[in-house]
């Protein structure tokens, strides 16, 4: 089980995301009005707290959303979770699709600190059912 700490959109793909409290998930689409919403397997993408604390303790100076990340979720490890696990956050209903990204042009964070996070921490979802998702909602782990 984990805990939201940020619920971020940006309106701009390359952009970082701002964490905007609580936001509206739908169905094979993604968050609305976030730029990177549409019918693919990258709709909503998840970064794990613990990891984002890491990486500060390293001296970044990051924000919630600076890695391009839509939920930062504190008490799970992304990376080590298998293709189609599913989680639950009230009525939301969201299936991983992918673990990591290739980064094809570094991001700010990486020009200052050397490297970046997200390309291997993050994780990808799609949006099986719509809901709304705000700052510190549960997120449950689906046993099927």
């Amino acid at each position: 089980m984990g805990k939201v700490i940020a619920v971020c959109i940006s309106e701009q793909k390359g952009t970082q995301k701002k964490n905007v409290g609580t936001a509206r998930f739908i169905e094979d689409w993604g968050i609305e009005g976030d730029a990177h919403a549409g019918k693919w397997h990258r709709q909503v993408s998840l970064l794990s707290h613990d990891r984002v604390e890491e990486f500060r303790a390293r001296g970044a100076v990051v924000e919630s959303g600076a890695f391009g990340e839509n939920l930062v979720v504190e008490g799970f490890d992304f990376k080590v979770l298998p293709i189609g696990t599913k989680f639950r956050c009230g009525e939301v209903l969201l299936e991983l699709t992918q673990v990591g990204k290739e980064c094809h042009s570094h991001c700010e964070i990486y020009k200052v600190m050397g490297d970046c996070i997200m390309p291997r921490e993050g994780v990808f979802t799609k949006v099986l059912h719509s809901g709304t998702i705000s700052v510190g909602d549960e997120l449950i782990l689906c046993e099927e």
